[in-house]
């Protein structure tokens, strides 16, 4: 399975999204975690907004039972989405949002913590008071964010001393925009618009390793681009190279992001225990230049 070096650690390049937890039963979602330690992914993504703590809570509990040493596994939430308020990264709520996550996932601290999409009122001193704090308690390990571009990251870097670790960011072969605005540089093209501020080129030079969510979809309500007829070359091409290396599509499309030169991450979302592992072949799928390449084009995207 591919590692990636995260916050002073090596871990999984796939990651176990557990925001569809919950739609399972208790045994459901303990054969789902089980598994998923069984075949070495042992890094696990909430969020405090994730069933509104019903994942989190499963989550402990299935652990609980399960026994699972806590050091053995790699442990991150989120917290900054407020239902009602909206976005909220001040001190006090970031403070009492991981500690609402850590009795939901009977834990005494977190690998990593990330802020929940940019709240626009935020205050970097008030971030950096909350970290402080956090780090000293030894109740979070790491820190990163989710859905930042780089002048947000700099913004919250001229107070927060700790290294960001991670951007999570929306990414597939059908939502590469990331990509697109440097391979179409300097062209007149849709695609050579960025609307992320070349993050992709940005975290590479920082370090910061990049949690893609939703790798199967190409729009963020839009549906999954894996047998949808409107991406019929891109399924061809992967259906391909699945033939090729023994593995699903889905698989295939995993691989692909893992293959950019950056410190890359998958979330899978699933709560299917045979769709998790069928995913984390693609860890073990390394893709060639022309490959890439040709799964990139079936997508859509073009090349000068």
């Amino acid at each position: 399975m591919k590692q990636i070096s995260f916050a002073g650690r090596e871990v999984p390049a796939i990651v176990v999204g557990c925001m569809r937890l919950n739609a399972t039963d208790a045994t459901g979602q303990k054969r789902l975690i089980a598994a998923a330690c069984e075949r070495g992914l042992t890094f696990f993504d909430h969020a405090d907004i994730y069933g509104r703590g019903a994942c989190e809570s499963a989550f402990g509990a299935a652990v609980a039972e399960l026994k699972i040493p806590r050091e053995k596994l790699f442990v991150q939430s989120k917290c900054g989405i407020v239902p009602g308020k909206m976005y909220d990264f001040s001190e006090e709520h970031i403070v009492e949002a991981v500690e609402g996550t850590l009795k939901r996932l009977r834990t005494d601290y977190l690998d990593s913590l990330l802020l929940h999409r940019p709240d626009v009122l935020f205050q970097p001193e008030e971030v950096a008071a909350a970290f402080d704090k956090l780090e000293r308690a030894g109740k979070v390990r790491a820190f990163g964010v989710s859905n930042m571009h780089p002048y947000q990251i700099e913004l919250l870097k001229s107070a927060v001393k700790q290294p960001i670790a991670a951007n999570q960011l929306q990414f597939s072969a059908a939502h590469a925009g990331m990509v697109s605005c440097g391979v179409e540089v300097n062209m007149l093209t849709e695609g050579a618009a960025s609307h992320d501020g070349y993050i992709l080129d940005y975290c590479r030079l920082h370090d910061i390793a990049i949690q893609a969510w939703s790798p199967f979809r190409y729009g963020m309500f839009e549906g999954v681009f894996l047998d949808d007829p409107k991406y019929q070359k891109l399924n061809e091409v992967l259906a391909d190279l699945g033939a090729k290396y023994g593995v699903s599509k889905a698989a295939v499309a995993a691989a692909w992001i893992l293959r950019l030169p950056a410190k890359m991450q998958v979330i899978t979302g699933t709560a299917n225990e045979k769709h998790l592992l069928d995913i984390a072949s693609g860890g073990e799928v390394t893709l060639t230049r022309e490959e890439w390449y040709a799964v990139y084009t079936a997508a859509g995207y073009r090349l000068p």
